[in-house]
């Protein structure tokens, strides 16, 4: 059955948060959704988000450089053409190079669009959901040791969370050290804590602080050094006993292959948005299964059509490390008719055909930037 995509609409969304964000290379204050309309024919539309983490702090690619590459390079591609499935829209998309970001939310779309039309949630034509109710961390960056704390105990004695992220590696070595090992203290023996560095480390740096990190109870440490420095990221996983979670490393799978040939022993984070879609970032998965190498369900902070895209992804998936499908929490509102559900430290995966949320058009045009 085939799909025919008539016009392909952009708009960037901006969304404050709930509290300054700390990350080694920004601090985010509001979040931009870049957000992508089908219009298909039989009325049937599909929604698709591309979201960064503080612009062009993290990566190459931004919420406006997304909205370019879709508006004058792939729609054009794409509008007109009958597309019989994922295959179809992938090798049309190929004509462009790299811009996964952009690439993800197109998939999307397609995804939300293709759902609809046959009547089946994108879990379903991603290989069937394993899970309905999937285990979401909160991470914890507001900088402060005290704030963070008071954070997460708040949020484990209203049980809506049960496991926490603690993002470092803007300060110093010794500080970030210090500051993980009170928190992870004050939650408790019980409670899971890991660390992302977001490459803040040299390895001497990471040869220091690890086995700290270790002995105090931390299970994870994310992508503590440069995402080129593979070998040194390979060494590191074969010393310690914590899991080293490679993330910025490892963000395709073919990319994943060549760590696995390397000896790397982690574990590998999940995203849709540096893969190029949710079925990009199965392909990933997949390859990481038959190695043995443990998963984890990452975020590039998106929205709630973004989080619900990787949940559909991630739910057929089983991942020993959970997910951070925390981004629509972070945010002060949403574009969407009905927020997700988060309860005992888990996020539930909304139901009917495609991604199964609705848009709130109104709160669309009062966030979007104006054209």
């Amino acid at each position: 059955m085939s799909l025919i995509i008539e016009e392909v609409r952009c708009w960037l969304v901006d969304i404050p948060t709930i509290r300054p964000h700390k990350l080694s290379m920004t601090t985010m204050g509001n979040q931009t959704l870049m957000l992508v309309r089908l219009r298909c024919q039989q009325g049937i539309i599909g929604w698709g988000e591309g979201t960064t983490i503080g612009g062009l702090g993290y990566g190459v690619e931004s919420p406006e450089s997304m909205k370019i590459t879709i508006e004058r390079y792939l729609a054009p591609l794409l509008v007109g053409k009958p597309l019989s499935g994922l295959s179809a829209l992938n090798d049309v998309m190929a004509m462009v190079r790299g811009n996964t970001f952009a690439k993800s939310a197109m998939e999307t779309a397609f995804l939300d669009a293709y759902g609809k039309l046959v009547n089946q949630p994108i879990s379903s034509l991603l290989g069937g959901a394993k899970h309905r109710a999937l285990p979401a961390l909160w991470t914890l960056a507001s900088g402060s040791t005290q704030q963070d704390s008071e954070e997460g105990q708040r949020l484990l004695a209203c049980g809506r969370h049960r496991a926490f992220k603690l993002k470092i590696g803007a300060k110093a070595v010794e500080e970030d050290v210090r500051h993980a090992v009170q928190i992870k203290q004050t939650l408790g023996e019980t409670v899971h804590v890991h660390v992302d560095v977001n490459q803040g480390w040299t390895l001497a740096q990471a040869l220091w602080a690890i086995p700290r990190l270790q002995e105090a109870g931390i299970t994870l440490i994310e992508q503590p050094i440069a995402l080129t420095e593979t070998a040194q990221l390979v060494d590191l996983a074969k010393r310690f006993t914590t899991t080293l979670l490679a993330d910025e490393a490892v963000t395709d799978a073919k990319q994943g292959m060549a760590l696995i040939r390397q000896g790397f022993t982690g574990a590998f984070a999940l995203k849709i948005a540096k893969a190029g879609g949710p079925f990009q970032a199965l392909k990933l998965a997949h390859v990481a299964e038959a190695a043995g190498i443990s998963l984890y369900g990452g975020t590039m902070l998106e929205g709630t059509i973004g989080t619900v895209a990787a949940l559909h992804a991630w739910s057929t998936l089983s991942l020993e490390w959970g997910t951070e499908m925390f981004g629509p929490l972070l945010l002060k509102d949403d574009v969407v008719t009905q927020p997700l559900v988060y309860q005992s430290g888990c996020v539930i995966l909304p139901e009917g055909p495609g991604l199964g949320v609705d848009i709130d058009e109104d709160k669309l045009l009062h966030y979007a930037r104006p054209e």
